[in-house]
């Protein structure tokens, strides 16, 4: 499995690692460091360590890092990788060594924010004020990159193809469920306000949504549940109608943007992070079911019609592949197979449930 995604991270890198040059040397924080990103970023910093001699140090932050160790353990016993357990809510120092921080640390699991929304709230708010208070105290400090949320622009509207960094939208901030968009988006009020009373140089990405290897498909969102069914034999199941619109971008991609935005992102700007190639769920489902050799049935089931209403969820990058050259490499289709390939190696878990398709 480690194969799959060291060849991901060279390809990602071909003839483009001089991109992030200003890394060469440099010690990079990772909040969230056990997470989705904390891992893709790893193990794009080792590559970046053993095929081009970058020479980085990556300090990777975590609550859990065990959690590096039973997904990742070749990564956890790398020598330029150091392991810091640490609720972040409760951080007063950073190492002093450090020039570069990537603070990610938060749970997309929209079921954790439904379960316990002011935890989610407490780890979004009071987190990043402690890493950005702690950052203001870092001699060798250039840059910080806050990982907001596309969340944070609401429901996007049916008739607008993407959504650019300049849309303002609306969230429902009198229901429990709003707690990790609120907190998003005042996580960038944070960031704006130390930006100006402090002069800190951060800037803003709002992820979308993705898949790859280490990202689990027991987690609520449809295609990594697509996937699940796909695996064991189906049916593909799909909550709604199948008309609502995604996008997913592969996770060396996302990797890649994610540090060309930490070193060369215009402080104060948004950017925002994921592919701009729509595809409707029932697209989707009838993609992965067609990389499978049995033939898999897809079913759609409704509840109510507010839950079969179609959504919209894709972002406009080109203000981010316009000033930064960032461009993806990984298309839609690929993702599928590779994604399906590693979780065939790493035996996926074996219960699914019905997805409800404005995830």
């Amino acid at each position: 499995m480690n194969s799959i995604v060291r060849q991901d991270c060279e390809n990602a890198l071909a003839e483009k690692n001089d991109l992030l040059k200003a890394l060469r040397g440099e010690t990079v924080l990772v909040t969230g460091g056990a997470g989705f990103f904390g891992t893709w970023l790893a193990e794009m910093v080792a590559c970046l360590n053993d095929v081009h001699k970058f020479g980085s140090r990556l300090i990777l932050m975590a609550r859990r890092p065990h959690l590096l160790h039973e997904k990742a353990p070749h990564l956890a016993k790398r020598p330029d990788i150091i392991l810091i357990g640490q609720d972040i809510r409760r951080l007063i120092e950073l190492p002093p060594e450090i020039s570069y921080v990537v603070h990610a640390a938060a749970s997309p699991d929209s079921r954790l924010h439904a379960s316990d929304p002011l935890q989610t709230i407490d780890t979004i708010v009071n987190g990043t004020n402690s890493v950005i208070t702690a950052a203001t105290r870092l001699p060798a400090l250039k840059k910080i990159l806050l990982v907001s949320s596309g969340l944070i622009y609401g429901a996007q509207p049916w008739e607008m193809q993407a959504i650019p960094e300049s849309f303002m939208g609306t969230v429902d901030c009198a229901a429990a469920i709003s707690a990790y968009v609120e907190a998003k988006r005042m996580s960038e009020t944070i960031a704006a306000a130390y930006r100006s009373q402090h002069r800190l140089p951060i800037t803003t990405v709002r992820p979308f949504a993705f898949i790859g290897p280490y990202q689990l498909m027991d987690r609520p969102w449809a295609i990594n549940n697509f996937i699940r069914d796909g695996l064991r034999g189906g049916p593909i199941r799909i909550l709604g109608d199948g008309t609502s619109v995604r996008s997913y971008m592969y996770p060396s991609d996302m990797a890649f943007w994610l540090l060309r935005i930490l070193t060369d992102g215009t402080p104060g700007r948004n950017y925002n992070l994921g592919s701009s190639t729509g595809i409707t769920l029932k697209e989707l489902a009838a993609k992965i079911a067609a990389c499978f050799p049995k033939s898999i049935d897809i079913e759609c089931r409704y509840l109510t019609d507010e839950i079969a209403r179609r959504s919209r969820f894709v972002p406009d990058v080109t203000f981010a592949k316009d000033t930064l050259g960032l461009t993806i490499n990984v298309d839609l289709d690929t993702a599928i197979r590779r994604s399906i390939l590693w979780n065939q190696s790493a035996r996926a878990p074996a219960q699914t449930e019905l997805i409800d398709d404005r995830v």
